[in-house]
């Protein structure tokens, strides 16, 4: 099974704008069988994959997320999801759950704020970020080859490595 995002490209198959707009219609493949499933369908058979309970708020903010390609806050999830205003405390805890289901992985931006981000369907989330120093968006930069390893001194063992790189953005740059 392969879910392949697609945006506005009848009949092929591709990587998504990470900052375009509108829904996505995602390519399911499965031996013979191909199908495009909306953002809504492809956030509902993720949380079902898990076992867990399918909930509204579960697949609202999935969606959303799945929607957007770029990493946001909570403040601009509570603030951008359509629909009836979750609490901020349900909004905490899907993106918690989502987060410890590998659905969505977390950001720490240099500003100290998490941001959260759909993570595709992959599990390891071993890419860099880019976080503008003029206007704190932060970008995934899934294509950024990593050092394999960080040696460690002894007697320490790493468990998660974070790669951010801080600079100007190409939308500041222009200004």
């Amino acid at each position: 099974m392969v879910f392949a995002s697609r945006q506005d490209a009848p009949g092929r198959a591709g990587r998504a704008s990470m900052h375009g707009g509108g829904p996505r219609m995602l390519e399911f493949t499965n031996k013979d069988i191909t199908m495009q499933l909306t953002s809504e369908q492809q956030a509902e058979s993720l949380i079902r994959a898990t076992g867990a309970r399918l909930t509204r708020p579960r697949t609202r903010v999935l969606m959303f997320l799945l929607d957007q390609g770029r990493p946001l806050t909570h403040h601009e999830i509570h603030e951008q999801l359509p629909g009836e205003a979750l609490d901020t405390v349900t909004l905490y805890r899907v993106l918690e759950w989502l987060t410890e289901h590998g659905m969505v992985h977390r950001i720490a931006g240099a500003d100290q704020v998490w941001r959260f981000s759909t993570s595709a369907g992959k599990t390891d989330h071993d890419h860099a970020h880019f976080q503008c120093t003029s206007c704190d968006s932060v970008t995934c930069f899934n294509d950024t080859p990593l050092p394999r390893r960080v040696k460690m001194p002894e007697g320490f063992t790493s468990q998660e490595v974070d790669f951010l790189i801080k600079g100007i953005c190409p939308h500041c740059s222009n200004k």
